[in-house]
C-alpha cells in the first residue's frame, strides 16, 4: 500500500513539475515627469505615462483599472486612464497619454507630498493582477520663496524696461 501511495505522488509531481510554466505578459510602465513642482499656491496638475507590452508578450495585455494612495489633503483624479487609455495593448505596442490629475489645495503647507499609482490588469478583461506601480510627487514651495521670486522678476522686467527707454532717449538710428 505504501509503494503504491508513493507511486501515486511521484506520478503527480512528475506531470505537475513537467507541465508548461505560466506565463504573465508583462507591460512597462513610466511616467513622463513624476516628481513635479507647485509653483502657485494651489491647482491642478497632470501626469503622463507611457505604457508598452513587450513584443515577447504572447498576447495582448488588459488595462482592467488602477490603485492609488496619495498624502492627503492632496487629491487624485484617475478618469484620464479610464477615459484616454486603450482597453488592451498587443505585443510591441505603446500608449502616451494623461494617466491622472492632483489637486492642490490653496494653502497647504510647504512640503513634499507623495503617492503611488498602479496600473491592474491581466490577461482577460476580468483580470487584476498588479502590471506595474510608480512613485510620484509634489513640493510646494515656501510663501516667502514666491515672493522672492515674483520679486525678483519683477526686478529682471524693470530692467530690461528701463534699458529699453534709455535706448530710446538717445535715438539712436539703425
Amino acid at each position: 500500500m505504501k509503494l503504491k501511495m508513493t507511486l501515486a505522488v511521484a506520478a503527480l509531481l512528475t506531470m505537475g513539475l513537467s507541465s508548461a510554466a505560466a506565463h504573465a505578459d508583462t507591460v512597462t510602465f513610466t511616467l513622463t515627469n513624476p516628481y513635479q513642482f507647485d509653483s502657485i499656491s494651489g491647482g491642478t496638475l497632470t501626469y503622463d505615462a507611457t505604457v508598452s507590452a513587450p513584443g515577447s508578450n504572447g498576447a495582448a495585455v488588459f488595462l482592467n483599472g488602477d490603485s492609488f494612495n496619495v498624502t492627503a489633503p492632496i487629491t487624485l483624479n484617475d478618469s484620464d486612464f479610464f477615459n484616454e487609455f486603450p482597453l488592451s495593448l498587443a505585443p510591441g505596442t505603446s500608449f502616451t497619454g494623461d494617466l491622472f490629475t492632483l489637486t492642490v489645495p490653496p494653502g497647504l503647507p510647504f512640503g513634499t507630498y507623495l503617492g503611488t499609482f498602479t496600473l491592474l490588469g491581466g490577461a482577460n478583461g476580468n483580470a487584476s493582477s498588479t502590471l506595474g506601480t510608480v512613485n510620484f510627487g509634489v513640493v510646494t514651495p515656501e510663501p516667502s520663496s514666491i515672493l522672492l521670486l515674483l520679486t525678483g522678476m519683477a526686478g529682471l522686467a524693470m530692467t530690461v524696461l528701463r534699458a529699453g527707454f534709455k535706448e530710446n532717449l538717445r535715438g539712436r538710428e539703425y
